[in-house]
C-alpha cells in the first residue's frame, strides 16, 4: 500500500509541475484528464483479457469458496470441486488475450504444464474448457482455443518504440482474483527496456536460457504484476497492447518490485502468427560459439563479439567463418556482446540469409550466412503440421541431432541431408525400416538438405521409392512401398 501511495504522490507531484510551468496552476483538471486516460484504456482492453485456470490431472484441483449458512450450519462444500463452477479458485492460474475473434488465446508458454486441463473465463463471465493450439519455448509464447462466439481481439500498439517513463497499465488475475473475467488493473511507467530474464537452469538445459528473452529483449516496468499476471496485457494510455506481461514472479515462487513483459515487436508478430496457424515457430542457427571481448578491447574503442569455435558441418563452416573473427554487426545492426548476436541472429527465421559484419585480421569484410534451424528446448505443440508421407515426417538435420542426442555420422554437414523425426508404426515407412533418427540423403537419387527439399522430391511418386540413408554405423538405400 505505501508503494502505491507513493506512486501516486509521485504522479501527483510530476502533474503539478508540468501544469505550474505551463501556466496557471490547475492541478485537479491535469490528475482528472490522467485519470480519464486510464479509465477509458482499461475500459478498452478488458473485454480482450480472460482468466486462465490450469487444472493438473496428478494434483488437486483447487477449492471451492463455501457459501456462508443463515442457520449457521455446517457449508456444503463439493468433494470434486468443478472448475465451471464460479466460486472455484484454482491452485494454479494466469491470464490470457483475446487475438482472433473465433476464440483464440494467447497466453505465457510457461504457465502451461504436462497433463493439464484449461479453463478460459472471459470478460462476460462464460466459463470454457481451452485446448492448446500451439505453444513455443523459445519465445515464451502460446496460444489457447476456446469453442466462442464472436470475441473482440485485442489491439497492437508497437513495443519497439517504447520509452523509459512512458506510463503503461498492466490487467490481469493477480491470485486468482479476476477469475469472474473482470480483470484486474496496475499502472506504473517504463523503468527499463531491453532486460535480460534470469537463467533458470534444469536437467534440460543447464543454462538456464532457453527463451530468446534471456539475451535481452525484456521490458522493465514498476507497475505491480503479483502472480497469476502472466499472459495479461501491458497497454499503453490508449489501450493498445505494448507487450505481454511475464512477470517473473512465478518463475521464482514470490512477488517482485520489478515486472517484466515481452514486447510487441517484429518477433512477437512473427511468432504470433505461426502460433495462431498452429505450426512451429522456428528459428536461425549459425553454428558458432561467441565470446565477449576483452575490457582492454572494449577501452580501445572495438565493439561485437568475437568467434571462439565454429560447430563442423554449421552454415557458419559452410559460408566461411572462422575462429578469432569480430563479429561487429548482424544486418547492419551493431553487436556489442555474445548475447546480443545470440539475439540478433535467433529473431531471423530458417532458411534466411544474414549479412555479418566482420573484422579479420584488422581488414572488413562482408559474409553472408544462409541460416539452418536452430534446436528449441523445452515443450513445443503444434497442432497443424505438414502431412506425413507414407507415415513419415523429417527435420533439419541441425534440430533433430542436438534435441535428441543422437549420433551423427562424421563428416556429414547440416545441410547434407534430413533426419527423420517421427515414423508412424505400421505406416509404409515403418515397414520400408525407416526410424526416427534416420538420415535421409537422397530421394531416387536426388539430393535432399531441408524438408521443403524432401517434399518436393517425394511428390508425384505412385510406388516404391529408394531413399539414400545413414545411421550411427552404415549407409546405404531403403525402399518405402506405396501406402
Amino acid at each position: 500500500m505505501r508503494r502505491g501511495l507513493a506512486g501516486c504522490l509521485f504522479a501527483t507531484l510530476l502533474l503539478t509541475s508540468a501544469v505550474s510551468a505551463a501556466g496557471p496552476p490547475d492541478e485537479t483538471s491535469a490528475l482528472a484528464s490522467l485519470q480519464r486516460a486510464v479509465i477509458e484504456a482499461i475500459d478498452r482492453a478488458a473485454p480482450s483479457v480472460v482468466a486462465i485456470a490450469r487444472v493438473r490431472e496428478s494434483t488437486e484441483a483447487g477449492r471451492i469458496i463455501p457459501r456462508p449458512d443463515p442457520f449457521g450450519r455446517e457449508a456444503h462444500v463439493p468433494e470434486e470441486p468443478a472448475p465451471t463452477d464460479p466460486d472455484f479458485v484454482p491452485n494454479a492460474y494466469a491470464t490470457g488475450v483475446v487475438v482472433d475473434r473465433g476464440g483464440l488465446i494467447l497466453t505465457a508458454h510457461h504457465v502451461l504444464a504436462e497433463q493439464s486441463t484449461y479453463y478460459v473465463t472471459t470478460n462476460d463471465r462464460k466459463v470454457y474448457r481451452a485446448v492448446v493450439r500451439a505453444a513455443d519455448p523459445r519465445s515464451d509464447l502460446a496460444v489457447l482455443s476456446i469453442q466462442a462466439g464472436s470475441m473482440k481481439p485485442i489491439s497492437f500498439g508497437d513495443g519497439s518504440q517504447l520509452k523509459r517513463g512512458q506510463f503503461v497499465i498492466a490487467l490481469g488475475n493477480p491470485h486468482a482474483i479476476a477469475r469472474d473475467g473482470q480483470p484486474s488493473a496496475s499502472w506504473g511507467i517504463i523503468s527499463n527496456l531491453s532486460r535480460k530474464a534470469p537463467p533458470r537452469p534444469s536437467a534440460d538445459d543447464p543454462t538456464g536460457r532457453g527463451t530468446l528473452h534471456h539475451f535481452g529483449t525484456l521490458i522493465q516496468t514498476d507497475a505491480r504484476l503479483n502472480l497469476g499476471t502472466s499472459g495479461g496485457p501491458l497497454l499503453d494510455l490508449e489501450g493498445r497492447m505494448v507487450g505481454l506481461c511475464v512477470s517473473l514472479a512465478a518463475v521464482k515462487g514470490h512477488d517482485t518490485d520489478a515486472g517484466y513483459a515481452i514486447p510487441v515487436d517484429r518477433l512477437f508478430h512473427r511468432a504470433l502468427d505461426q502460433l495462431k496457424q498452429g505450426r512451429e515457430v522456428q528459428y536461425g542457427f549459425l553454428g558458432i560459439r561467441p565470446t565477449n571481448l576483452r575490457p582492454d578491447e572494449v577501452r580501445a574503442g572495438l565493439h561485437g563479439t568475437r568467434v571462439a569455435e565454429v560447430v563442423p558441418g554449421t552454415p557458419a563452416q559452410r559460408d566461411g567463418l572462422r575462429p578469432g573473427d569480430l563479429i561487429r554487426a548482424v544486418d547492419g545492426r551493431p553487436i556489442h556482446s555474445a548475447d546480443g548476436l545470440y539475439l540478433q541472429v535467433g529473431k531471423l527465421p530458417v532458411e534466411s540469409t544474414t549479412r555479418l559484419d566482420v573484422l579479420r585480421d584488422r581488414r572488413p569484410r562482408r559474409v553472408d550466412v544462409r541460416l539452418t534451424k536452430y534446436p528449441v528446448r523445452g515443450r513445443t505443440v503444434a497442432t497443424s503440421r505438414e502431412p506425413a508421407w507414407r507415415g513419415l515426417r523429417v527435420d533439419y538435420l541441425s534440430a533433430w541431432i542436438d534435441a535428441s542426442g543422437g549420433p551423427l555420422r562424421r563428416g556429414v554437414a547440416f545441410d547434407e541431408g534430413v533426419a527423420v523425426s517421427h515414423v508412424e508404426p505400421g505406416s509404409p515407412a515403418a515397414l520400408g525400416g525407416l526410424r526416427p533418427g534416420t538420415i535421409i540423403t537422397a530421394v531416387a537419387g536426388q539430393p535432399v538438405a531441408t524438408p521443403k527439399q524432401f517434399r518436393r522430391a517425394v511428390a508425384g511418386h505412385a510406388g516404391p521409392v529408394e531413399l539414400s540413408t545413414l545411421d550411427a554405423v552404415r549407409e546405404g538405400t531403403l525402399t518405402v512401398p506405396p501406402p
